[in-house]
Order: C-alpha cells, then sequence, then structure tokens
C-alpha cells in the first residue's frame, strides 16, 4: 500500500494501525484545512467509491472533511417511498427492499467478506427506517420528508467511511446532525450559526491533524430533529464547514470538467468556465445552473475561501475556480429550467398591487416555502414563475384565492442568459412562444412555450 505525495511513492511500513495513521497524514501534502464535497453521482456506484478512495489519498491533506451526498439515485428512491409511506400504499415495502438490495449489492462488490461489520451496520439503519415506517404518518408532510430521506446519506457515508478504512486512509466517521443545529423548517432548514459554530469546533477541529467523512443535505433541530437544507443541498453543507473551519479551499467533485456555459444536454459545444468571480457564481446557481447549489457562495465569499469545481472522472484537470475575481464580462452563459408554471395573481377588488397586497401575496409564498424563480408586477397583475412543485403549489392557491384571483399556465420554460446579446437571445427563441421577458444589464430571462 502506498501514498502519494509531491515527491513520488513512499511505502507504508507494515505496523500497528497508529503508526500507519500517522505516516498517512505525513504522506499528505502539508496545507490547511480542506473540504471536499462528492455528490450522488460520483458515488453511484463500486467503482465511484474506489475512485474516491483514490482521490482522497492522492489529492488529500492531514487536515480534511469530506462530504458526501446519497448514492446514485437513493434521494430519489426515498422520496418514492415518502410518498408511498404519507398515502399508505402497499407497495411501500417493494421500494424499501429495492433500496435495502441496491445497498447490499454495494458492499459485496466493496468488501471481501460478508462477515464484515458493515452489514450489521446497514441493517441496523435499515431497521430503524422500518421503525418510522411503520408509524402512522404525520400530518406535517415536509417532517416526514425529512426525517426519511436523510437516511441516504447515513448509508453513504457508513458505506465510504468503512471502505477508506479498510483501504488504509483512516477517517472518523461523523453525524452532521449533531453539529448542524437548525430551525424546525423542515425540508428548507435556515442554520443556526453560532450553535452549530460551537459545536462543529469542538467535534471537528482544524488545528488538530484529522479526517472526517460526514453527511451533506443534513441538520437537526436543537432537539434532535432531523432536518434538512434543501434539494442538492450538500454543497451548502461543505460551505458552511468550510466557513465554521477557516478552510483553505472547497473542492467540489462532479461529473463535468467544471462549470460550463450551458447545460451539455441542450447545447452540443458547451464550453469551461475556467475563473468565475463569487458575482457569477452567485448569479448562475441563483437562476438555476445545476453545478452549485445557490446558497454555496455566501459562507465562502464572506471569508474569502476559493472553491473549485473539478472532475471526479479527471482529477488533474483545473476544472473552474470561484474567488475574489474581477473581469469585464464572460462568455455568454445559458441556464434552462423546465416544468415551470406561470402564474397570474390580480386583487379581486381591482385594486393596486402596492405593499399591502404584495405583503400578502409574499407571505403565502414564504409560509409554503415556495420558491420564486421570476416576478413581475403591473399596476393590478403580478406574475411569477415558479418550479412545478406538486406539495406546496395547492396550499398556496389555497391562500392567495382567498383574495385574488388566480390563474396559472403550466408546461412551461424559464430560459435565463448571463452576459447575453441579440445574437443569444434569437438563438433560444427559435420555435418558442415568449410570455414574458425581463431584463437587466448582464442578464435577461424569458418564459416561453414550445411551439411544438
Amino acid at each position: 500500500m502506498t501514498c502519494v505525495t509531491e515527491s513520488g511513492h513512499q511505502q507504508f511500513p507494515s505496523s500497528n494501525h497508529q503508526t500507519l495513521k500517522n505516516t498517512f497524514y505525513l504522506c499528505l501534502k502539508t496545507t490547511g484545512m480542506l473540504v471536499y464535497k462528492f455528490g450522488g453521482a460520483s458515488v453511484k456506484d463500486a467503482e465511484g467509491v474506489r475512485n474516491l478512495t483514490y482521490i482522497v489519498k492522492k489529492y488529500g491533506a492531514k487536515n480534511l472533511v469530506v462530504v458526501v451526498s446519497a448514492m446514485a439515485k437513493t434521494t430519489n428512491g426515498l422520496e418514492e417511498l415518502t410518498n408511498l409511506y404519507v398515502s399508505e400504499s402497499p407497495s411501500l415495502w417493494v421500494k424499501f427492499d429495492a433500496l435495502k438490495t441496491f445497498h447490499y449489492d454495494l458492499c459485496r462488490e466493496l468488501f471481501d467478506t460478508e462477515q464484515h461489520d458493515i452489514y450489521n451496520r446497514i441493517e441496523n439503519i435499515f431497521n430503524e427506517l422500518s421503525l418510522i415506517l411503520r408509524k402512522q404518518p404525520t400530518l406535517n408532510f415536509d417532517f416526514d420528508y425529512d426525517q426519511i430521506v436523510s437516511f441516504g446519506e447515513i448509508l453513504s457515508t457508513k458505506i465510504i467511511a468503512a471502505y477508506l478504512n479498510e483501504n488504509d486512509v483512516p477517517v472518523q466517521w461523523k453525524d452532521i446532525r449533531k453539529y448542524l443545529k437548525t430551525d424546525s423548517s423542515y425540508r428548507e432548514a435556515k442554520v443556526d450559526w453560532e450553535l452549530s459554530t460551537r459545536l462543529v469546533q469542538q467535534n471537528m477541529p482544524a488545528d488538530v491533524p484529522g479526517m472526517y467523512i460526514t453527511q451533506g443535505f443534513l441538520g437537526s433541530t436543537t432537539n434532535n430533529l432531523t432536518t434538512t437544507l434543501g434539494r442538492e443541498g450538500s454543497d451548502y453543507t461543505a460551505a458552511i464547514l468550510a466557513h465554521i473551519l477557516d478552510a483553505e479551499k472547497v473542492i467540489i467533485w462532479k461529473d463535468v470538467p467544471g462549470v460550463l456555459n450551458a447545460d451539455p444536454k441542450w447545447f452540443d459545444d458547451t464550453e469551461l468556465l475556467p475563473r468565475l468571480s463569487y458575482l457569477d457564481a452567485i448569479e448562475l446557481a441563483y437562476y438555476g445552473a445545476s453545478v452549485i447549489h445557490p446558497k454555496t457562495i455566501q459562507p465562502l465569499q464572506n471569508k474569502n475561501i476559493r472553491l473549485f469545481i473539478k472532475s471526479f472522472l479527471k482529477p488533474d484537470a483545473p476544472g473552474t475556480e470561484v474567488a475574489n475575481l474581477s473581469y469585464e464580462k464572460l462568455v455568454p452563459s445559458f441556464i434552462f429550467k423546465i416544468d415551470q408554471v406561470l402564474l397570474q395573481v390580480q386583487p379581486r377588488d381591482f385594486s393596486f398591487i402596492a405593499e399591502d397586497n404584495l405583503e400578502i401575496i409574499f407571505k403565502a409564498f414564504a409560509s409554503h416555502g415556495l420558491r420564486i424563480n421570476l416576478m413581475q408586477n403591473t399596476a393590478i397583475g403580478f406574475r411569477v414563475c415558479i418550479n412545478n412543485d406538486q406539495t406546496r403549489i395547492p396550499r398556496v392557491l389555497s391562500e392567495l384565492e382567498k383574495n385574488f384571483k388566480v390563474t396559472s399556465e403550466t408546461a412551461l420554460e424559464l430560459i435565463t442568459i448571463r452576459y447575453y446579446d441579440d445574437q443569444t437571445i434569437a438563438r433560444v427563441l427559435v420555435n418558442k412562444s415568449l410570455l414574458l421577458e425581463q431584463k437587466t444589464r448582464q442578464t435577461i430571462q424569458l418564459v416561453v412555450k414550445d411551439l411544438g
């Protein structure tokens, strides 16, 4: 077994575990605290876990926090499980068994013997999930969601921690829910920064050499009830920990070479953006660039911590750096959001859309956690473009219809172009009907309907 240093390879001595652990840390580059984040695509199978291990060995630091998402489509599967649970569907246990089988099969590929303790750990986790599923659902869907969906990250980090330790990478598994404390806004929990800072610094001290693996996306209330930080929130977890621990940098390992100026699903000729300012990164993330979670940038910018988005398939490639950078402009960047809904809100008494009405409208969206992607108002009308959230939209409509006439149009697309020009606008409007346009000096947003 070797570890890679800047000068080459060095053989580990055959000795006891503590000596091996000390030697491992000596082999790592002597940089400051690093935070790595691996998403579900990077650990979707046994080969992905092996690749994560290779990256940690080659590029890690003696002070390293590894934040991991649920494996492959596990979160989607757990969301399905939640819906089956709430609806009390008899097919609940079929989905449960499928998720259990997936994780057991993965362990069989990673570990030589079925006598390995990881199987007991996985069995205990699924037993805990089973106990939740045998209870009656509560009246709070978001609460039930967080209690069930959170098992994905617990499972992935348990398996990966066991594999790392099995392969001479000494790592401590940490339950982030014990340290990252939030309010009780289930599915969109807000971090208690003061309490979380104290707990994280006590349990993952940056000034003591150590490697930790923990879960993205999760937190808990002060009563230890599990919460989540919002879908795809593992990037945000990495940024929170980096901020609290004064990390040197954060690296998000993705299945893309970095931040591209468009999604390859929509464009063949995409370009890598090698350098992004914090401002451009947060703008692109806010508008829906899926490579970075929208909340990731602010904790890093506040402490001037650099962020890198790199390919876990080509870890030597430079990727994209996000930092305190300046430049005049970038190549145009395109962001597409499909399955959008355009709501038109009008007062029933033909009054103006003024501050009092806006307060009612915004309160309805905020109280039900429904994010607005675009908004525009006229004298007696207010229009918003939102994701087609089947759970939250009916709640918001029910509240708004007490005071307003609300109409909607579905099956729309929201196209955002950062650093647009006339040519780029014309390019995206081919065979589209334009319903709504909003423009600033650097960004244009277009709500469109496909003409077929």
